[in-house]
C-alpha cells in the first residue's frame, strides 16, 4: 500500500533506494531518515537503507526507531557503506546522502526526472541548501558553495556523494566506490571520474536539494581540508587528467595548495638571499585571491559579514596545501619501502 501521495513518473520501474553512510552520527541522523522516508513519492516504491559504519555512539539505536533497512559494518569508511548498502538494495535507482543532510521532500523526484530514456546518463546529483544557518563559518561554507554551483553547467564531470544518484547497472559496472579511500575524501569524485570513462554523462540537477550542516568550528574545519588535501594525492595519482580541476574544482583551488607551501618554504629560509622577496610576493598573490570570492558574496547578499570567508579560504589553502604535502610523502615512502607501513 502506498502513503497516499502523488504518483511520481519516472523513468524508474519498481523500488528506488536511499542509502545513507552513518557513523556516530546520533546528533543528526534521526532528522536525515525523517527526511528521507518523507519524500513525495509512495513508501511502497521508496526503501532507505542505513549502514551504521561501526558507530560507538547511539546511531544504530536512534535509526532502529524507524521503518529502514539497518546494516552494520566494522568502521570502514563510507565509501565501503555505501557500497554494502547499494549491494543490498532492491531499487534500480540508487540516491546516497549523508547522515547530517536532510533532504528537502522532492530531492528524489527531482534527481529521477533528470535521467534519460536511453541510459546515457550514469549519474545525477544535486546541490545544497543550508541546515545551521546561525553560525558564521556554516553560512560562509554554503555561500561559496552556492556561488560555485551557481556557475556549473548541467552536464559535469563531477558530483558529490552527498547528494548523488547512480544506476544500479552501472554500479556494478564499475565495482561502486573505490575502498581505497578510507575516509570521506575524493571517493565521490573517483566514481564520477570512473563512469565518465566509462561513455555515460553525468547531470547537475541544481533544484534537488539537502540541507547539510554546514562546519562550524574552524580548526575542526581546518582538519578535514587537510585530509581532503592529503587523499587527493591518490584521487589525482588514479585521474591525473584531473589535475586541471573539474567543473566544482576551480584553477584557484589547483593553485592554492602549492601556493601556500611555497608561502611557508620561503618563511623558513628567509633567511636566506631573495627568500624574503620570494615570500612576500608569494604572500601577497594568495592574499589578494582569497577576496574575489569573498566580495561577490558581500555584494550579493549584502552583508559585510561574509568577508571572514576570505579569512576561512586563506587558512584553508594551507590546510590543504599541507595534507597534500603529506600525501606526496606517505606515497615516496610507500613507493621506496612497500613493505613498510606507510601506505596511502
Amino acid at each position: 500500500m502506498g502513503n497516499g501521495k502523488p504518483n511520481v513518473q519516472t523513468k524508474f520501474m519498481g523500488v528506488c533506494s536511499i542509502v545513507i553512510p552513518a557513523y556516530n552520527a546520533e546528533q543528526t541522523i534521526a532528522e536525515a531518515v525523517a527526511a528521507c522516508l518523507a519524500q513525495d513519492i509512495p513508501n511502497d516504491e521508496l526503501e532507505v537503507i542505513v549502514v551504521d559504519d561501526g558507530s560507538t555512539d547511539a546511531t544504530a539505536r536512534i535509526v532502529r526507531e524507524f521503518p529502514v533497512r539497518v546494516l552494520r559494518q566494522e568502521n570502514a569508511g563510507p565509501a565501503k557503506a555505501r557500497n554494502a548498502g547499494w549491494r543490498a538494495a532492491r531499487g534500480e535507482l540508487i540516491c546516497f546522502t549523508d547522515a547530517d543532510c536532510v533532504p528537502h521532500p522532492d530531492w528524489v523526484s527531482k534527481l529521477m526526472a533528470a535521467y534519460d530514456g536511453e541510459g546515457r546518463i550514469g549519474a545525477v546529483g544535486g546541490s545544497y541548501d543550508i541546515a545551521n544557518p546561525g553560525s558564521l563559518l556554516a553560512e560562509c561554507v554554503h555561500q561559496e558553495i552556492v556561488s560555485r554551483h551557481a556557475g556549473m553547467p548541467r552536464k559535469v564531470r563531477a558530483l558529490g556523494a552527498y547528494n548523488l544518484s547512480v544506476r544500479r547497472s552501472i554500479l556494478k559496472e564499475i565495482g561502486g566506490f573505490s575502498e581505497a579511500y578510507r575516509f570521506a575524501s575524493g571517493e565521490d569524485n573517483d566514481l564520477c571520474y570512473e563512469i565518465i570513462k566509462h561513455g555515460y554523462g553525468l547531470i547537475f540537477e541544481r533544484e534537488a536539494l539537502v540541507a547539510h550542516h554546514h562546519p562550524e568550528h574552524l580548526g575542526r574545519y581546518l582538519k578535514e581540508q587537510a585530509r581532503h588535501g592529503y587523499w587527493r594525492v591518490k584521487l589525482y595519482e588514479r585521474h591525473p587528467a584531473m589535475m586541471r580541476g573539474d567543473d566544482y574544482t576551480s584553477r584557484k583551488d589547483i593553485v592554492e595548495p602549492p601556493l601556500c607551501l611555497v608561502v611557508l618554504g620561503a618563511l623558513v629560509f628567509i633567511r636566506a638571499p631573495v627568500m624574503g622577496w620570494i615570500f612576500a610576493g608569494a604572500l601577497l598573490l594568495d592574499v589578494g585571491l582569497q577576496f574575489g570570492m569573498a566580495c561577490r558574496i558581500c555584494r550579493r547578499e549584502r552583508r559585510l559579514k561574509f568577508a571572514y570567508l576570505a579569512w576561512v579560504t586563506f587558512l584553508r589553502g594551507f590546510a590543504r596545501g599541507l595534507g597534500m604535502l603529506w600525501g606526496v610523502v606517505r606515497r615516496v615512502i610507500g613507493f621506496l619501502w612497500p613493505l613498510g607501513t606507510a601506505r596511502l
